[in-house]
């Protein structure tokens, strides 16, 4: 499918505040947070940039699909490491083995599911953890009540990526078509709420 100007201006829109957030920082985030966030939204500016650059076809090379799994492990990682201090070992380790598990799968000829199957475990971990971490943490009043937008962009990212995830499979929830009409502008909302939520 080829992508259009209002994609490609939504795509732009999203470059631009990962590239605010990437400048901007975190506010007292600690070392190894500010680098997992900062790591995030670079790697989402450049996921941005591919897709104006190259259009939707570039979704289907293992290099992007390898390089977008930085997107939420990055994120996930400095959100564990900087509130739940007695996971970050755990997590940290997790994030590296899954890294590197999708890697070797991405990266051999293997036919079967298996692929899929881990990058969808992976990615899973990661978009529940920023998806349920900010919504408990503001719920139990430890947070800003903005803190929740990210994450609502914790849901979006998720759902991106299962919608993603089984159209590669071949067992799309929605068509092929739709899935990537829709995809610059839940990529756009999801940077609004991470943006707005970690001011």
């Amino acid at each position: 499918m080829k992508i259009t100007i209002l994609d490609r201006i939504l795509l732009l829109l999203t470059c631009l505040l990962a590239a605010w957030q990437v400048a901007v920082g975190i506010n007292r985030a600690d070392t190894l947070p500010l680098i997992a966030y900062t790591i995030g939204f670079g790697v989402l500016l450049v996921a941005g940039l591919l897709l104006i650059i190259l259009g939707f076809d570039v979704l289907d090379s293992p290099a992007v699909i390898i390089i977008s799994t930085i997107i939420p492990l990055s994120l996930s990682l400095g959100l564990v490491w900087e509130h739940l201090p007695s996971f970050r070992v755990f997590y940290l380790i997790f994030i590296i083995i899954g890294f590197l598990t999708i890697l070797i799968t991405r990266i051999l000829p293997i036919r079967n599911k298996l692929p899929i199957v881990i990058l969808t475990s992976v990615h899973g971990v990661a978009g529940v953890t920023i998806f349920l971490l900010p919504v408990i943490l503001t719920i139990s009043g430890l947070v800003h009540l903005s803190f929740i937008l990210v994450g609502l962009g914790g849901a979006l990212i998720g759902i991106g990526g299962l919608l993603l995830s089984f159209l590669r499979m071949g067992n799309p929830l929605l068509s092929h078509s739709t899935i990537l009409k829709v995809l610059p502008g839940l990529l756009f909302l999801m940077t609004v709420c991470f943006v707005t939520g970690f001011r």
